[in-house]
């Protein structure tokens, strides 16, 4: 690892003026490439104390060993420099948009003699128009197969073509009228280059024109008393009409623009690309990258568009580009655009209508193209041995972390304090061991104490199930009493397929250890569900969902999170249990006792593990706390009536109208109400006596007091 300061340019060598700057390792690769207004100011940046660089800026100047710039007069220059020298050099650093497939397009080769329509893939070739890019090819041969009724064009390969003209004999579509035939010389040169033109015009948006001098020339038809030409010209209008359709109309002024939108995390980005020509959406794409440098959304932005546009000219440059953030020198930005398209491009931020919404829907696109790839990246075997091998070796694991537990504190403002416990299995997330946990043991916010109550609740339970299953043989005394000795006998590794995994037939379906947390199965009242610490378990034989310990448990934050998990397992005697948490702020791994974090490469599949199962705790336990704050909201005096249900409480606040004058009944009247004896008017009236006064509903426009019928307030 170099020291920055080894290579480090005199004070005064470096002018203050744009230009673009490379780091070079020791071997004289490029490894990073970037641009500046002021290069001076730039570059002292990266020549400060390591403690304060980015994680990712403090690997790349390390692995440097020497700096250079070149020196350019304006903005718009540094730009295009930028993009050729990392198209050029490549560099390791810089964040590389990568096609998470190959786009199709339709191809109109105009620099033939005879141009023909065909789909094309890959780079694109001089003196071709491409429309696109398609989902899928199919899309395209379904749009030139209406099209090739008006338009009738060559298709066919070169192949083909000259075996047509030898023997003099068209193919099949120049016998059904799918193609001029220009082959056997049915047309002229000219007269297809004509053909293929208004092809071309048609697909950029231009369509208006077609369809009324068809329409035109239909009635004529009709007129004359040419009927059959009329149909024909009516059937070619319905199928321009219905090509048309294939493309739906997103923004009625006929706009020309793309729509840029980026999807991110602390480790990735997607970004998702809308070609609107003539108001219709014409092609979609959409690139997923590493963020190997530092880098915002404003910086994702400027490198999808010099890759969007690095290459292109002419009209394949909109007039409008619609972005999420503007880039950080934005006039430079829309300069570069124009000198690409020869003419003025509008760059800027959707702020309302139907350009807003429809960037909505791209954002939409973006985030679903992330959680997409990260879910084939996480489903990948492969690659999950890497991770769980990854995080051994970075922790200091004896054996890859089979099971891992994760755990995350939630609340809003120190209210509803919930927990949640997320179980991933040879890298994959088991749903069905998922645990939701209410905190008991004090009032208000204190994340560390919760992590501590929680990490505590569970093992105790670890414990418990081992004392009664008789796993071991003698209890080992701690500061806290009398707890067995854990790790006195081989446990089988969960997930590899010696023994059962967890929650398969060694588990009881019907086991209720606490709120089960699976998305898929029956949604369970928190509240009503037994604590983990008390519940009466039966006493089958078979070993309870808390029985399997994990090999390794991870918590949401940093140091204090993890002492205070790691003083929960000292305090139960568990020494055998890897604890560590992750930091979400620059993703720092953090172990007990240690000062300095472990910080794992950004490539690293672990890393990614580790943010993943990290994320999925997060989800859980905030869904959780937002469900048990959306029950609290919506409770009323009678939920504390034993025995009374929502049919029977419907029944009463139909019969009264209202909590309120409900509240003012007497028994008898109570009574009155089908379904209601006297003994359960009498708790109701008890229950709506002790409840507190409901706050007064207020008219937020006006600030009135809304009354009911009665006079009182609707609350």
């Amino acid at each position: 690892m170099a020291d920055p300061s080894s290579y480090r340019p005199k004070p005064g060598q470096i002018p203050d003026s744009p230009g673009v700057y490379r780091f070079r390792d020791e071997h004289r690769r490029v490894i990073y490439v970037g641009k500046a207004k002021s290069l001076r100011q730039r570059l002292a940046n990266y020549f400060q104390d390591l403690a304060n660089l980015h994680p990712r800026t403090r690997t790349m100047v390390t692995t440097a060993a020497s700096v250079e710039w070149t020196v350019v007069s304006t903005e718009v220059e540094a730009l295009q420099l930028e993009y050729s020298w990392i198209k050029e050099f490549d560099p390791r650093f810089n964040v590389k948009y990568r096609d998470d497939k190959s786009y199709p397009y339709l191809a109109v080769t105009l620099n033939e003699e005879f141009p023909r329509v065909q789909v094309m893939r890959g780079a694109k070739k001089k003196g071709v128009r491409y429309f696109g890019p398609y989902g899928h090819a199919w899309a395209i041969r379904e749009t030139v197969d209406l099209m090739l009724r008006v338009f009738p064009v060559r298709t066919c390969s070169a192949g083909v073509f000259k075996n047509a003209a030898r023997t003099g004999r068209p193919c099949l579509l120049g016998y059904i009228g799918k193609c001029s035939a220009p082959c056997v010389g049915r047309v002229t040169p000219e007269e297809h280059r004509e053909l293929a033109l208004g092809f071309c015009d048609f697909m950029a948006g231009r369509t208006g024109t077609y369809i009324r001098r068809l329409e035109k020339d239909m009635m004529a038809a009709a007129e004359e008393m040419e009927y059959e030409r009329a149909a024909r010209l009516r059937d070619d209008v319905e199928a321009l009409k219905r090509a048309m359709e294939k493309s739906a109309v997103v923004l009625a002024d006929a706009t020309d623009a793309d729509l840029i939108a980026v999807a991110e995390d602390e480790l990735e980005a997607a970004v998702q690309i809308f070609h609107v020509r003539g108001g219709r959406v014409r092609g979609q794409r959409g690139w997923v990258t590493d963020k190997v440098e530092n880098v915002d959304t404003s910086g994702l932005v400027e490198l999808a568009l010099q890759q969007l546009y690095g290459e292109e000219t002419g009209d394949s440059v909109p007039k409008e580009v619609l972005v999420p953030a503007l880039p950080e020198d934005p006039d430079a930005v829309s300069q570069w655009l124009a000198g690409r398209r020869g003419s003025h491009v509008s760059l800027r931020i959707p702020q309302r209508g139907d350009k807003k919404d429809l960037m909505a829907t791209v954002q939409r696109n973006a985030q679903q193209a992330l959680a997409l790839h990260k879910t084939k990246r996480a489903s990948d075997l492969t690659t999950r041995s890497r991770a769980l091998e990854e995080i051994a070796e970075a922790l200091g694991l004896d054996t890859a972390p089979l099971r891992i537990e994760c755990f995350d504190i939630s609340h809003l403002q120190g209210d509803d304090v919930v927990a949640s416990m997320v179980v991933f299995e040879d890298g994959l997330a088991r749903k069905s061991e998922y645990r939701r946990f209410q905190i008991k043991g004090f009032e208000g916010q204190d994340d560390v104490r919760s992590m501590h109550e929680v990490i505590g609740r569970r093992f105790r339970r670890y414990l418990q199930e081992k004392e009664r299953t008789g796993e071991w043989e003698e209890p080992a005394v701690t500061a806290t009493g009398p707890v067995p000795a854990v790790g006195t006998g081989p446990v089988p590794a969960v997930g590899t397929g010696l023994v059962p995994a967890v929650g398969t037939d060694l588990v009881p379906a019907a086991a209720t250890d606490l709120a089960v947390g699976t998305d898929t199965a029956p949604a369970v009242d928190p509240d009503t569900v037994p604590d983990p610490d008390t519940e009466p378990r039966e006493d089958d034989g078979r070993p309870k969902r808390f029985a399997y310990p994990p090999q390794l448990v991870v918590v949401d934050g940093g140091q204090p999170q993890v002492a205070a998990a790691k003083r929960a397992l000292d305090e139960l005697g568990i020494d055998d249990i890897a604890v560590c948490g992750l930091a979400k702020r620059l993703e720092e791994v953090w172990l007990p006792d240690d000062d300095d974090p472990v910080v794992l490469p950004r490539s690293s599949e672990g890393l990614y593990l580790l943010q993943r199962v990290r994320d999925e705790a997060h989800r859980f336990a905030i869904t959780y706390q937002r469900a048990k704050r959306a029950k609290r909201i919506r409770s009323s005096p009678l939920d504390a009536v034993a025995g009374l249900g929502e049919t029977r409480k419907q029944a009463l606040i139909k019969h009264f109208g209202s909590v309120k004058k409900l509240k003012r009944a007497t028994i008898d009247e109570i009574c009155e109400v089908p379904g209601i004896g006297r003994r359960t008017a009498e708790s109701v009236a008890v229950a709506l006596a002790s409840a507190a006064p409901a706050t007064p509903a207020v008219n937020t426009a006006t600030g009135e007091i809304m009354e009911d019928d009665d006079g009182g307030s609707t609350a």
